[in-house]
């Protein structure tokens, strides 16, 4: 989860990780704090502290990062009209909470304190948020100076134009500025003087690369742009953090999504064409980067570290386990709740993941009737089933009316995705499942049982490995559950898996969630599996839900490289 970005102080060459801290990802359940495994903070701090890397902290409490809601836990939105970011009593509430907990954490690692982290950061681009609130920037302010003392440099970071630097900026807090490759560099730094006229110039993001949405092209920013920018603005005296400078991976359910005239989620991999690739590989760009640091002082002569080695593993054939349907009692232990009219993820408590919303028919409907979200309800995607055959699915923005048919009192199923929530601008209020009633011809559907389902714990626990769990007979299309097994090789390198036929979905390996994957819209085409996800001796479990159509082969393919900049069908 703590991957590295580089910062470049150009008179003393410091070599700094700049570290989001995403709160989402450690108080995932409201009072529930967790820092075990990929979650632990502290062992990442002391990790860069042996390899001998000061950290840049950036706490958030919002992170962006293409992020899902921004690093923003969605528990805060049980409160409806809580407003993010403000001053709102509610928000600052539970801020105080995590940042007594975060804080309390880091103080000891501060490098006045013996630690390696040099400064912290205070809210994340805030001056690009509609509320532009400074008695939330006070109050944050304050919540530092308690919790970290008087010593530490705190700083802000925002966007280059006026007003994102005159909402974003405190007075008692270093202001900084970020841009990519498409700015004037002098004006961008005389922009951030304005505000902060004494101190080291700071491009505090500056943009190696760019993220993907699902039907966009794989972006890329130019090589040469990167390395000529960069050059410049260390001839100016500035000090540079790349972003990013490692690629990621949004394992999971963790990608966030934009939301400007329609909702845009963002894909699994975060490679970012960024100078490290998602696997850690250096590149071209790294080369580049390396060659302009050269002219301002001297580093190690000698080949640059290889890549970590891939392997492929080649296919594997899976089984099918289930439909939802038939898989209830296992996904969703607990049973249904009960309630008149559809209720949010948020209200049932369900975050993550996917919903089962099922309520039955109220008359025969023996012509294609049409059933509608009439207020774009639909957050995200949800997939309709009568007496368990499917019929088709319904999309936010763009798809919110289908035909169905029926006898009075058949089953309707619709299990509803949560895409990712929205994690940049006004529109991070982001619920999800069924948002508003549902209207089939003239009739509003009531009378819902609402499903919370836990296929991670599942999967986990290898309840749905083929002839475990359900028949493994049912009809093939429509939210379905498969399992199957990559043998040992003696290898747990890394790999990347390819579902070339299938349609949409989600793949766990050895209980790990991959991520989504999309490859009809792309452009990403092939999952990343990190090698020590994999066990080199036993076999490893591979677990596909594959939401609307599986292909006739059902094979996966393990190769020994990514394929991220397919077209897909653009949308």
């Amino acid at each position: 989860m703590y991957t590295l970005k580089l910062h470049i102080l150009p008179k003393i060459f410091c070599l700094l990780s700049c570290r989001y801290v995403p709160w989402n990802f450690h108080e995932t359940l409201q009072g529930v704090f967790n820092f075990a495994g990929d979650r632990d903070l502290e062992y990442f701090l002391n990790l860069a502290n042996q390899t001998g890397l000061l950290v840049i902290l950036r706490p958030g409490p919002y992170i962006c990062a293409e992020w899902e809601m921004g690093g923003l836990p969605a528990w805060l939105l049980q409160k409806p009209n809580i407003i993010l970011r403000s001053a709102d009593t509610e928000y600052l509430k539970a801020t105080s909470v995590w940042f007594g907990v975060l804080l309390t954490k880091m103080r000891p690692w501060l490098y006045q304190n013996g630690g390696n982290i040099i400064s912290v950061q205070v809210e994340n681009e805030y001056g690009s948020y509609f509320a532009c609130d400074y008695n939330y920037m006070r109050h944050l302010h304050n919540l530092f100076r308690l919790f970290l003392g008087e010593d530490v440099i705190l700083f802000t970071t925002d966007g280059n134009t006026d007003k994102e630097m005159i909402c974003g900026t405190l007075e008692g807090l270093y202001a900084t500025i970020d841009f990519g490759t498409d700015t004037n560099i002098t004006a961008a730094f005389i922009r951030q003087r304005r505000f902060e006229p004494k101190g080291p110039l700071v491009n505090s993001e500056f943009y190696t690369g760019w993220l993907d949405h699902w039907g966009d092209k794989h972006a890329s920013v130019d090589t040469v742009k990167v390395s000529k920018m960069l050059g410049e603005m260390l001839s100016m005296g500035a000090s540079v953090n790349m972003y990013m400078f490692e690629g990621g991976t949004n394992f999971g359910y963790w990608n966030g999504a934009d939301h400007d005239t329609r909702f845009r989620s963002v894909v699994t991999s975060y490679d970012y064409n960024a100078p490290l690739s998602e696997a850690g590989d250096p590149t071209d760009k790294l080369l580049a980067i390396r060659d302009v640091i050269k002219n301002f002082r001297d580093i190690p002569v000698g080949p640059m570290p290889p890549a970590t080695p891939k392997f492929a593993y080649g296919f594997v054939t899976l089984q099918k386990v289930g439909n939802i349907s038939s898989l209830l009692d296992t996904l969703s232990p607990q049973g249904p709740v009960q309630s008149q009219y559809p209720l949010t993820f948020e209200e049932i408590k369900q975050y993550y993941g996917s919903m089962l919303y099922r309520t039955t028919l109220p008359r025969n409907v023996p012509e294609p009737t049409p059933l509608i979200s009439p207020l774009n309800g639909i957050h995200d995607r949800a997939y309709v089933s009568v007496n368990g055959v499917y019929k088709g699915l319904m999309e936010r923005d763009t798809a919110l009316v289908m035909n169905v048919t029926g006898q009075q009192g058949d089953q309707l199923d619709i299990i509803v995705e949560n895409m990712g929530r929205v994690n940049f601008g006004s529109y991070i209020n982001d619920n999800k499942g069924l948002l508003g009633n549902l209207i089939l011809g003239n009739d509003v559907l009531t009378d819902w049982s609402i499903y919370p389902l836990d296929i991670d714990t599942a999967v986990a626990n290898g309840w749905l490995q083929a002839g475990h769990s359900g028949s493994g007979m049912e009809a093939g299309d429509g939210p379905m559950i498969y399992s199957g097994t990559l043998k040992s090789t003696g290898l747990a390198w890394d790999t990347f898996v390819k579902l070339n036929g299938w349609t949409k979905g989600q793949v766990w390996v050895n209980g790990v969630n991959l991520g989504r994957y999309w490859p009809q819209r792309g452009p990403q085409q092939t999952l990343y599996v990190p090698g020590p996800f994999l066990s080199a001796t036993q076999p490893n479990n591979i677990t596909v839900l594959e939401l609307e159509r599986a292909p006739s082969h059902r094979r996966i393919l393990f190769m020994d490289r990514p394929q991220l900049n397919s077209p897909g069908q653009k949308t």
